[in-house]
């Protein structure tokens, strides 16, 4: 699934992505290649990028998650 990770100083990441998990305002929230569409509040916490074996790890402090088509928004503070 293709990603995308943008604050308002910079774009973080954007590429393409087996697996993310996100701070969800309820919990951590798994994501996976076809998802069903969703749209949903982050609170402070870290998203984590799985690709293959490598991981990459972002902290936001808030924000909001797009999955729509195959593809993630990550509006995030």
């Amino acid at each position: 699934m293709n990603v995308e990770i943008i604050t308002p100083d910079e774009n973080l990441f954007k590429g393409t992505a087996d697996s993310i998990v996100v701070p969800g305002i309820s919990g951590l929230i798994g994501i996976l290649d076809n998802h069903a569409p969703f749209i949903t509040t982050l609170q402070k916490g870290s998203v984590v990028i799985t690709t293959g074996n490598n991981k990459e790890t972002y902290d936001v402090k808030g924000g909001v998650v797009e999955v729509l088509n195959n593809k993630v928004i990550i509006l995030a503070e």
